[in-house]
């Protein structure tokens, strides 16, 4: 009864906070309210009996990516946008795909309820530690292998791409730049030297 009691509360607060997402205008607000999100997702992990995934939630989603969101919001600089009227159609397709959402959740809801419930092995359940590293590392041991060579070759294409510029065409691109965005004034600032 009480892991109902909180999973009903942690999932009313991730909705709250998704919803307080949507709604602010000022993006530094709405990833805060992003973080509320997974910050209650872990929570409702936790009571699920997978402290392993609640942790990973709180250390990458929370932690680490939240940071790197921030930081690239704060380096935007973003200035108050001006209201769009010509894209006035969009409301009502975001409220008739809204509405197709709402539905499969109650329906996902109603075959949850009416599914027969299966008594859960302590010692099998799914979401320790060592039942996720066993996994990880017997039967999905090439899925995990080939998801790291992927990431590797991203680093090193990431790298290679950063690093084909010289210094001469790099300040070719910035002036080309500050001439598109009329700031041609600003080419010998010293804050955009190389």
């Amino acid at each position: 009864m009480a892991s109902n009691v909180l999973f009903y509360l942690f999932a009313g607060f991730a909705i709250a906070c998704a919803l307080s997402l949507v709604y602010h205008r000022n993006p530094l607000y709405s990833a805060i309210s992003l973080i509320g999100v997974f910050i209650a997702l872990s929570c409702i992990y936790v009571t699920l009996a997978a402290p392993f995934i609640a942790a990973v939630q709180i250390l990458i989603y929370a932690g680490a990516i939240m940071v790197l969101v921030v930081f690239v919001i704060m380096l935007l600089n973003l200035d108050e946008d001006r209201p769009l009227t010509r894209l006035k159609y969009l409301y009502a397709l975001g409220a008739g795909l809204g509405l197709i959402l709402l539905v499969q959740t109650f329906f996902i809801f109603y075959a949850v309820m009416r599914a027969p419930n299966h008594t859960v092995n302590v010692d099998q359940t799914v979401g320790k530690t060592l039942s996720i590293g066993q996994a990880m590392y017997s039967e999905y041991l090439l899925p995990v292998e080939i998801v790291g060579v992927l990431l590797l070759m991203a680093i090193i294409g990431g790298v290679i791409l950063v690093r084909r510029l010289e210094p001469t065409q790099l300040r070719l691109v910035i002036n080309e730049e500050l001439d598109r965005r009329n700031e041609g004034q600003e080419k010998d600032d010293f804050r955009i030297a190389l």
